[in-house]
């Protein structure tokens, strides 16, 4: 049955997407009695976070596909929701020389730079889906709604909000709403969801031409049984000029297995084009050729092309991003002012792209509704 009128402010704040973003947004409405539920396209939470482990290795540790680090000394939001979650972190390893390929014909140059030229990052134990969990656990039962896609969002005269949705056995439900946050890449939001009236089309303009971070890359992960390139001396940090990866870093567990984690220079037309097989059989070529032969026996290779996913990217982000985008916070105004609330990290003027940007999003938007109930 739909709300009407002034009963629509009984109705659940409804979270479209349980990313960071909408899981905290969530966790944040959950702390000061508001009631909320979280739609998710997906069948699993995070979004864009994603920790995998080496099928039938799982010993080995857990692996970041998704966002892996995060900066304590500036972001101050993550830094003390780990801590009141009280998981553990490590730093990034860093110790020990750089290596940098100008051509593969040629040994990679090596270097090392100087105490402080790079900035101190951070990890989590268990890689950022120990955060996910950690915000997902704490929710009241059934307030996340896996499988569950919203494909409209409607507004009637009264001021009443529906959001339609289809689950994944192919049944459609309707779910009233007091107000609705959007947690999901902004091209997402605005290609698949209807919205009635429609937004305006200046706001549409600006979620179609908001890149979604991450969206046009893919992530590749080498895991070994140990982090050999250690022993030589090195940290793991390498560049190439040749490819297929254009930067390279240790991605090993705190302790244990060894793990090279790099980002593709190529774009994702030409990755969709030469296939996954041969691609990798490219990566593990370069990994030998910068870090030597032990670098040819991997015991897993994980792979993860986000410009595949039709739940983060849409054609657009095949363009590769030449610069970081200025990011800022979306306004729903007409009729939708103060209804539709945007979140996620492209929402964040100073930290968008990062987790401390999907964070403070969620604040801000949880803020918005705190200040509408008590006005």
């Amino acid at each position: 049955m739909k709300a009407k009128g002034v009963g629509s402010v009984g109705n659940p704040v409804i979270i479209v997407g349980a990313g960071l973003s909408g899981l905290y947004a969530a966790s944040l409405l959950t702390e000061r009695g508001i009631t909320c539920k979280v739609l998710e396209a997906r069948d699993r939470v995070g979004g864009r976070v994603l920790t995998a482990q080496a099928a039938g290795k799982e010993e080995l540790g857990q692996f970041d596909l998704g966002p892996t680090w995060f900066w304590p000394q500036y972001e101050k939001t993550i830094a003390r929701l780990i801590e009141s979650l009280k998981l553990e972190t490590f730093d990034q390893y860093a110790a020990g020389a750089m290596l940098s390929e100008r051509n593969e014909h040629g040994p990679p140059a090596r270097y090392v730079l100087p105490e402080g030229a790079a900035e101190k990052s951070m990890r989590i134990k268990g890689g950022v889906q120990s955060l996910i969990t950690a915000i997902e656990s704490a929710l009241p039962p059934g307030t996340v709604e896996l499988e569950t896609r919203a494909t409209a969002i409607r507004l009637d005269e009264t001021g009443a909000i529906t959001v339609e949705a289809s689950m994944g056995d192919g049944e459609r439900k309707e779910i009233p709403a007091s107000r609705v946050i959007l947690a999901l890449p902004p091209r997402i939001a605005a290609q698949h969801i209807e919205f009635s009236p429609a937004l305006p089309a200046d706001l549409m303009r600006e979620l179609a031409e908001t890149p979604t971070w991450m969206a046009g890359q893919a992530k590749v992960i080498a895991v070994y049984e140990r982090p050999f390139w250690r022993e030589s001396g090195l940290s793991g940090f390498a560049t190439s000029w040749v490819g297929p990866l254009q930067e390279i870093h240790d991605a090993s567990p705190s302790q244990g297995a060894g793990a090279l984690f790099g980002f593709f220079g190529m774009p994702a037309e030409m990755r969709r084009g030469m296939g996954e097989e041969q691609l990798l059989e490219l990566v593990t070529d370069q990994l030998t050729r910068i870090f030597g032969p032990a670098a040819k026996n991997a015991t897993a290779i994980l792979y993860k092309d986000w410009s595949s996913d039709a739940e983060t990217a849409v054609k657009a982000d095949s363009i590769p991003l030449r610069e970081f985008p200025a990011y800022g916070k979306l306004l729903a105004g007409g009729a939708w002012k103060k209804k539709l609330i945007f979140a996620g990290t492209e929402m964040s003027e100073q930290f968008g792209g990062h987790l401390e940007g999907a964070l403070q999003a969620a604040e801000q938007a949880v803020l918005e509704i705190q200040e509408e109930k008590r006005t």
